[in-house]
């Protein structure tokens, strides 16, 4: 048995490295208990990845089940059900509520050395194409589902076997993780080296030995406060009640309960699911503060009692050292952390799929591999060349910003989304034209942003086009030197792109990881750009505010 200062030497080491693979946050508490008592090895039940460095530069998939289940197959009880707002035991038992689907999908790369990361939230409403045919011989449905679909078809294929159910329900999840984690790679482009993965029950045990989560949160006026409760999540702002007010902002102390109703949050928030990944990567800025300032949990005796139970709801691939990876994790902080959320093109309500109608994002596959691979693995610097000849001619520049007007109209349903763009277009150089709701203009509102110029100014509205992950279209009823730019109804804050080393709208200061070059590859431009979501260095409790 570790003696209190030894177990708190080898946990601090353990719990950034922890820290950064988690977005569902759970194995930071694991992981901590895991390595002070000696129980790593029962949550390593995963598949196997071949090939996979345990050391170095890495790619670790973080999923969070919405599963009402332990890893047994066996219900929760009815006491963790309530807790977690998740239905009650019969609803459960009859399959009416909850599946294995992965209500939270993060693609975290680990760059060699262990001193910076950076991860993209995966939107589960992303409409993909499968590596192959699975349950059913379903081909195509959102990427979420790729877990559920395959974890179902193992347990027909078992049914009837003489395997037991804690045999059948680990191979039935180990059908799942494959399935997602090839699902993952086929559209990102990159090798996933580890995963982990945890269920409800598992972010709420993190939640209390917190002793609970806090967050920000800004009333979304667009929408006229709805975003501060939730029935289907139980999330309720108003009950909770406001610690403090600063600002325009409400800054609460989240008990167990209502930490994971707020991640799990979706129907009343701008962007729908891409509100919800920036609730999650919210909680995740906060975990990395809490553990930089408070270092590691001194209750041991709660520590021990949920590492007693963590293989139930927590599982990692069998080949992720993770006593050797938080070894070489220990200099990594919120600092180096650069979290985003993948764009997408548009957004489709209630398309037919697999048997119902479902919202769905579409996305621009092509346009993803290339965002992803440009961040994860960045090309050198070209090295500066002096011209050969004086004599040639050079490309002529684009006009200066100041010699440009941009009017921007506000299709988001986000108050005051459009000023805030405008100011940092000013920011860049621009001269602000009108500010004003999209239907005060004559262009079709479409779910991503679009950028129109008039006579002269082609050269810049690119260059403002590039910035948004849009096209830049002529429009002859513009005047000349004017760009209008018309905010999609998914964007629901000012571009990363626009607000490097600002402070955006939020009042988080924002900044971007590497994005493919326009021309990268075929119909880049197509996608919505992600943004990412980084905390201000004044910010309380080392959260940005979010809706």
């Amino acid at each position: 048995m570790l003696t209190p200062r030894a177990g708190k030497l080898v946990a601090t080491k353990l719990a950034y490295g922890v820290t950064c693979l988690f977005a569902a946050v759970t194995l930071v508490v694991a992981g901590y208990a895991h390595k002070a008592v000696g129980y790593i090895t029962q949550t390593e039940k995963g598949i196997t990845i071949s090939g996979s460095p345990t050391t170095g530069a890495m790619n670790i998939l973080v999923m969070g089940l919405e599963s009402r289940t332990n890893y047994e197959g066996q219900t929760l009880s009815a006491q963790q059900l309530t807790e977690t707002h998740s239905g009650n035991v019969n609803s459960v038992s009859s399959g009416q509520v909850g599946a294995q689907d992965t209500d939270t999908l993060i693609l975290i790369h680990i760059f060699a050395g262990g001193q910076k990361a950076i991860g993209f939230s995966i939107p589960r409403d992303d409409l993909v194409t499968y590596p192959h045919a699975t349950y059913l011989g379903i081909t195509q449905g959102k990427i979420d589902q790729a877990y559920d679909f395959a974890y179902n078809q193992s347990l027909q294929q078992t049914y009837g076997s003489s395997m037991s159910q804690s045999e059948r329900y680990l191979k039935a999840n180990q059908a799942g993780q494959g399935f997602e984690v090839a699902t993952v790679s086929a559209i990102t482009g990159v090798k996933i080296d580890h995963f982990v993965e945890a269920n409800l029950i598992g972010f709420y045990s993190l939640a209390q030995a917190f002793g609970g989560i806090e967050v920000c949160v800004m009333p979304w006026k667009g929408n006229y406060g709805a975003n501060l409760a939730d029935t289907a999540s139980g999330w309720n702002a108003i009950a909770d009640g406001y610690n403090f007010r600063k600002g325009g902002k409400q800054y609460l102390h989240l008990a167990a309960d209502q930490a994971l109703a707020f991640v799990r949050a979706r129907d009343t928030l701008p962007g729908i699911d891409i509100g919800r990944t920036k609730r999650q990567q919210a909680v995740l800025d906060y975990v990395i503060w809490k553990l930089k300032n408070d270092g590691v949990f001194s209750d041991f005796s709660m520590i021990n009692s949920l590492a007693s139970t963590a293989s139930q709801y927590l599982i990692t691939d069998s080949t992720f050292n993770l006593a050797g990876f938080a070894g070489d994790m220990h200099a990594l902080t919120g600092k180096h952390m650069t979290f985003q959320t993948l764009p997408i093109s548009g957004q489709v309500t209630d398309m037919p799929l697999n048997g119902s109608p479902q919202d769905v994002n579409t996305i621009n596959v092509p346009y993803i591999r290339s965002y992803v691979l440009s961040a994860f693995y960045p090309k050198p610097a070209a090295k500066k060349t002096p011209a050969k000849t004086a004599s040639k001619k050079k490309t002529p520049a684009a006009p200066a910003p100041a010699t440009v007007t941009v009017d921007v109209y506000n299709g988001s349903g986000v108050n005051g989304l459009a000023g805030d763009t405008s100011q940092a277009l000013v920011g860049l150089g621009y001269k602000a034209g009108a500010v004003a709701d999209a239907s005060d203009q004559s262009q079709t509102l479409e779910s991503a942003t679009q950028v129109f110029y008039g006579a002269g100014a082609s050269a810049n509205a690119a260059i403002i086009a590039t910035k948004l992950g849009a096209k830049a279209q002529a429009l002859s009823s513009l005047p000349a030197g004017h760009v209008e730019v018309l905010l999609g109804s998914s964007v629901t804050q000012v571009p990363a792109s626009l607000t490097s080393s600002r402070t955006s709208g939020s009042g988080t200061a924002s900044t971007s990881s590497p994005s493919p070059s326009p021309s990268s590859t075929a119909g880049a431009n197509d996608g919505e750009t992600g943004g990412s979501i980084t905390v201000g260095s004044n910010a309380p409790y080392g959260i940005p505010c979010v809706y």
